[in-house]
């Protein structure tokens, strides 16, 4: 079930509208992503797409077994996830995006245009992610896997850069505080 939320603004505004804003919500698997991108998208009304959604069964059976994907799994995957960029960019919409985008290359083939498409590292310690994923509840993603991710994860030189261990609220917060001060609304 795709969990992407979309607010239009009216056919009837006549305010100019600014340059769509993309924010890619990335880090290893139980860094929170789903639960910031939908708390950030709400806040700032812009549409949600959780890159979760977008994965192959093959893959996410692969994943349910404890196997790591590898680059060639992630293409296809990272593919449709970029179209899903591009349309939002084109409809001068704008968008959160909850996506892993672990390595440099894949945040390399997201950052479509690199003025519009911002990168917001959920940045955690190995024992705070297991615990999370110790709690969650039917996820495909194994704490197996935890390791994996944190071995392909290439930290980002060119993100905001949260600690995981803030509540919820203050992850929020500190986001809200490194973006422009025109991040909002498209209506």
């Amino acid at each position: 079930m795709s969990r992407t939320i979309s607010f239009r603004p009216s056919a009837t505004s006549n305010t100019p509208r600014s340059k769509p804003s993309i924010l890619v919500i990335m880090g290893v698997s139980g860094s929170g992503k789903t639960t910031i991108g939908q708390l950030l998208s709400a806040e700032l009304i812009y549409s949600f797409i959780d890159g979760d959604d977008f994965h192959a069964s093959v893959n996410i059976n692969k994943m349910s077994s404890g196997a790591a994907l590898t680059d060639e799994d992630r293409w296809p995957w990272l593919e449709i996830l970029t179209d899903k960029i591009q349309e939002h960019i084109q409809q001068e919409q704008s968008m959160v995006l909850a996506c892993s985008a672990l390595k440099k290359s894949y945040r390399e083939i997201l950052c479509v245009e690199r003025e519009l498409v911002q990168f917001i590292y959920l940045k955690g310690d190995y024992v705070t992610i297991e615990r999370r994923i110790q709690s969650r509840e039917s996820h495909f993603m194994t704490k197996s896997l935890l390791q994996s991710q944190f071995d392909t994860l290439e930290e980002p030189d060119d993100a905001i850069v949260v600690d995981i261990r803030l509540s919820p609220l203050e992850i929020l917060e500190s986001i809200r505080g490194s973006l422009p001060l025109n991040a909002g609304p498209d209506i």
